[in-house]
């Protein structure tokens, strides 16, 4: 029965992981498909918004529900700031571009070196305790963190698929020269979509927040993995990011609970350049011709 407790609790932690991925990949992918630019800042913008939840809870005071709802609005502001200031002369130019986002990142995390130190930083627990089904034994935090997870994401979809908003970003990351010929403009829709891809990655450091540490140097790891999702479920497929996050993360979290976090990182490789043989496009993507 132990074995079993075991892989329950380490598939639950996968989990948890796995919707982490899943935030950070979803925006990765929209900043991808609107600006065709490989946003290698995406992992400072993770840690912006675990930051802004430390800040918001530690120091304000304020209820988790509301600081996390402000790291998304800072982040997403923040986001069409340096859309507009940084990255737009850049449009049309993925490799500077890239190289851009490089240099966006290491002022990001200098910053908050600077402010906040290089020591890790932890968070009061948002709920304690456990819940049971049955035998099984789950840590209330990290169902509670799952749920509101799966809310943002749904939240997102809904935006994406019902709203006029939404459907403009799409038509823009479809083709943005058809989009502009219907009158939809993109340079309204570049900051603002660069803005809520950015405000995705906040929203999953601030959920994650409380359960791991917080520094400036915790977006690597996220970003790494955001980009072997994309890979992996094939790009602009957000039903194949969202079953190669569950992958990974139940993948991860299970090998490292009866072997060892390095066994976990060869697999998961081994689990990309097998996919990549088989599919190229992706578990769900398109292969390109």
């Amino acid at each position: 029965m132990r074995m079993e407790l075991l892989l329950a609790q380490a598939v639950v932690n996968g989990i948890v992981v796995g919707m982490l991925y899943l935030l950070m990949a979803i925006g990765f992918t929209l900043a991808f498909g609107i600006m065709r630019i490989v946003n290698f800042a995406h992992g400072e913008f993770y840690m912006v918004g675990a930051f802004i939840l430390y800040v918001c809870v530690v120091i304000l005071e304020l209820p988790f529900i509301a600081a996390t709802v402000i790291a998304f609005i800072s982040a997403l502001a923040l986001g069409a700031f340096l859309e507009r200031a940084a990255l737009a002369p850049f449009r049309t130019d993925e490799l500077n571009g890239m190289i851009t986002t490089i240099g966006l990142g290491m002022i990001i995390q200098n910053t908050a070196l600077w402010i906040f130190g290089p020591n890790p930083l932890s968070l009061p627990s948002v709920v304690s305790g456990v819940v049971r089904l049955g035998p099984f034994v789950f840590p209330a935090a990290r169902l509670f963190a799952i749920g509101l997870s799966a809310i943002v994401l749904v939240l997102f979809l809904v935006f994406m698929l019902y709203t006029r908003t939404g459907r403009a970003i799409r038509a823009v990351v479809q083709d943005r020269e058809m989009a502009e010929v219907s009158g939809i403009r993109a340079d309204v829709i570049y900051p603002l979509g660069f803005g809520l891809a950015v405000a995705l990655a906040a929203v999953a450091g601030a959920l994650m927040a409380p359960l791991f540490s917080v520094s400036p140097f915790i977006g690597t790891t996220p970003l790494l993995k955001a980009f072997i999702v994309v890979i992996l479920g094939g790009l602009g497929s957000i039903p194949g990011a969202t079953l190669a996050s569950m992958l990974l993360g139940i993948t991860e979290s299970v090998t490292s609970t009866f072997f060892s976090g390095s066994t976990a990182d060869i697999l998961l490789f081994l689990l990309v350049v097998l996919v990549m043989i088989v599919r190229p496009g992706g578990l769900l993507g398109q292969k390109e011709a």
